[in-house]
């Protein structure tokens, strides 16, 4: 028994007739007769009592014409289901973080704009390192994440797309010297020691640059994850921390923020998300901001 067998059955219960079915389905008569026959046949007994005027269903054919419209109904419906997940309207979204994305509305931002285009979609959302980001992705455990600018993104597996570019701040407790300056530069910082993201590639530039201002004497520096744990840190007087502008909006007590002068030292993010996407609702994302960037060019 094939879906067109039920479809051709319920054309005939519903006309009562094999004429009129036979036009509504656009074949020919004799087809239809023949289709109906054959599901007779399978079933091994009469769906309909015939007459010259019209068509009756038997008791058997009353009860296939309940089963044939629950099943029909129901194929449709998944077809549907199916068909929108395709389309990205529904399914889900895994979606992974560094604080900075949030900070700078750039993530909130997109999940927005996602919602709004996709309201069925579901979206998850977890705060993770860049390089667990990166393992998640590769992984199929995450579909999309937002990192700093990091070596492992590089993979040939992974598409990235540069979504945002800041300057440096200093973070320091208020009653550092450094503090009475309205900016820094590199070397005003040379004696300082530094309070680092612990994943950042560019932290980790700057830290050689620092101490080619200083080689007789290697600067101490900490690592830590997370913007808040950064902040922690700096707060309690344990260096002064390196972070991206939108971290400034931030306020803790006793800490203050000074530009670093050093356009060479500025802090990127990254959108980051595999190149061969089964996800419907992921590729949804991928092609919605890949085209919001088209149209912002």
């Amino acid at each position: 028994m094939e879906l067109r067998h039920l479809r051709y059955f319920l054309a005939v219960a519903e006309e009562s007739h094999f004429g009129r079915a036979a036009e509504r389905l656009h074949i020919v008569q004799p087809a239809l007769s023949k289709q109906i026959k054959d599901l007779e046949n399978e079933l091994g007994g009469a769906l309909f009592i015939r007459s010259s005027r019209r068509v009756m269903l038997t008791e058997a054919g009353k009860l296939l014409q309940v089963q044939a419209q629950n099943i029909l109904a129901q194929t449709e419906h998944s077809r549907l289901m199916v068909e929108r997940s395709l389309k990205g309207e529904m399914g889900q979204v895994r979606v992974g973080f560094a604080g900075n994305a949030v900070l700078s509305g750039l993530l909130v931002a997109d999940m927005r704009l996602f919602h709004q285009r996709y309201p069925q979609a579901e979206l998850t959302v977890q705060e993770l390192e860049p390089h667990q980001q990166i393992d998640a992705i590769l992984n199929d455990q995450l579909d999309i994440g937002y990192l700093p600018d990091f070596q492992g993104a590089s993979h040939p597996a992974l598409r990235c797309e540069a979504v945002g570019s800041w300057q440096r701040f200093v973070a320091m407790r208020q009653d550092n010297p450094l503090a009475a300056h309205p900016q820094l530069t590199v070397a005003m910082l040379a004696e300082e020691p530094l309070i680092l993201y612990a994943s950042h590639d560019a932290d980790a530039q700057l830290a050689s640059a620092l101490q080619a201002l200083n080689p007789g004497h290697p600067q101490r520096i900490s690592r830590a994850s997370g913007t808040l744990s950064v902040l922690a840190m700096a707060g309690a007087g344990l260096g002064v921390a390196l972070v991206p502008e939108p971290v400034v909006q931030v306020g803790i007590p006793d800490i203050v923020y000074r530009p670093l002068n050093d356009p060479a030292l500025c802090a990127s993010l990254l959108r980051v998300s595999r190149k061969e996407e089964i996800n419907g609702a992921a590729r949804a994302w991928q092609a919605l901001f890949r085209h919001a960037s088209v149209a912002e060019d």
